[in-house]
């Protein structure tokens, strides 16, 4: 208005109804704004902080998430959300960023983009990648170690499917495909690296040598394998990418009682995972992977050859117990069998015979380092050795010596 009127403009003499169509203001505040100068005074509050915010209560979780560098908004977001934050993601970002001191320096390192190759595409049901990774542990002792997370992802919709493991043994490899291809279904062929439970060696025509287990493994489910060129890590990046999206999202920040619970969490995490759309792949992945990858791909069937890889063979020890993830279960000793299977399905541990046709035991699963005993593991109370070769040693043995009685002292006559 001042500068329409040029050097005329007298502030108390302007129209208070143009004023108000221009600013939105109503008559009165505008009266007062004319009163005062037009000079509007600093609010009497301004600059003073609210006592209680949403994400009080929360900033301790949030403070020791970020010394940990757990930075991503929305892990923090779920993170508090499971102890009842009420609020917004907006206010967990903003409080992130002026929090930004409490995260450690990183000592970031440029490195030149290297060369590019263009993503190829696979139909429905044509392809899966699976990998490992693994993550460091402790424990409420304060030690450390190590699980392993096996990681398929559909290469044409992006269905995932995570599990956790003691060990990256190829039995646990098998129990993760099969618990995989019964979600999703086996494709046409699934694409990983060169790891051992995988492939021996190539031959001299650049061809591989599947492990005997392994090509047993692909011809009783129905699937082939492709494997990535050595040193060639982008060949297989959904997958790639999927392990670390694991880590610095699923993991970031989290505890967990037993295996048991982790992968009950894992599975509903990916289940939530496939219910967003996701950009890369243009489409929700569990109504994609539904629509068309599931009807491609062909059912696992799980008869006794496929029940055998669910239940690894464990050979029994001599005091009649068996190993299974770092614990030792017991089995009956009416069980002449030197060798038995075991399958763990949540926190019940089952033993069966060799054969599957008979369940020998049950425990329940209690992640402590004791031994579980069956109640008919020994046939007697208190152990007894017996001999388990006949006996040709002989001993002979003296007879005892006499001993001479109190009275021979008195025996003057040799009565005694």
């Amino acid at each position: 208005m001042a500068e329409e009127s040029g050097d005329v403009f007298d502030p108390s003499k302007v129209n208070l109804a143009e004023f108000s169509r221009k600013t939105g203001l109503s008559r009165s505040k505008a009266r007062t704004l004319q009163d005062k100068g037009f000079k509007a005074a600093p609010h009497g509050r301004c600059g003073k902080k609210a006592e209680t915010t949403v994400l009080t209560g929360f900033t301790g979780v949030l403070d020791d998430l970020l010394r940990r560098s757990v930075t991503n908004s929305e892990v923090c977001f779920e993170r508090i959300a499971e102890q009842g934050y009420k609020g917004g993601l907006t206010s967990v970002k903003t409080y992130i960023k002026d929090h930004a001191d409490l995260v450690p320096a990183k000592r970031r390192l440029v490195e030149p983009q290297g060369s590019r190759g263009r993503r190829f595409q696979t139909g429905p049901g044509e392809s899966y990648q699976m990998d490992w990774g693994f993550v460091e542990v402790e424990d409420w002792r304060g030690r450390t170690y190590k699980i392993a997370c096996f990681a398929m992802i559909c290469h044409h919709c992006g269905t995932c499917y995570i599990e956790f493991f003691p060990n990256a043994r190829q039995e646990n490899l098998f129990i993760g495909m099969v618990h995989a291809f019964m979600l999703m279904g086996v494709p046409d062929h699934v694409l990983t690296d060169n790891m051992k439970s995988v492939v021996i060696r190539r031959d001299f025509e650049g061809r591989p040598v599947w492990q005997a287990d392994y090509a047993a493994f692909m011809a009783c489910v129905g699937f082939k394998t492709r494997l990535c060129k050595p040193r060639h890590p982008f060949t297989k990046g959904k997958v790639e990418r999927l392990v670390r999206f694991v880590k610095g999202n699923f993991l970031a920040g989290r505890t967990f009682a037993d295996v048991t619970q982790l992968n009950a969490d894992a599975l509903a995490w990916c289940v939530a995972q496939g219910s967003r759309y996701r950009r890369a792949v243009d489409c929700i992945p569990a109504d994609k992977h539904a629509n068309s990858c599931l009807p491609a791909a062909h059912v696992v069937a799980i008869a006794d050859d496929v029940a055998c890889y669910l239940c690894p063979r464990r050979k029994i020890s001599f005091d009649g117990f068996v190993s299974y993830e770092g614990r030792r279960f017991g089995v009956p000793y009416w069980y002449a069998g030197k060798t038995c299977r075991i399958s763990r399905e949540g926190s019940v541990l089952h033993v069966y015979s060799e054969d599957l046709s008979q369940e020998l035991a049950a425990h329940a699963v209690t992640w402590g380092r004791r031994d579980s005993f069956c109640s008919d593991q020994y046939a007697d109370i208190q152990p007894c050795e017996l001999p388990t070769a006949p006996v040709k040693t002989t001993i002979a043995q003296l007879e005892p010596p006499k001993v001479k009685s109190a009275f021979e002292k008195f025996d003057f006559e040799g009565m005694l």
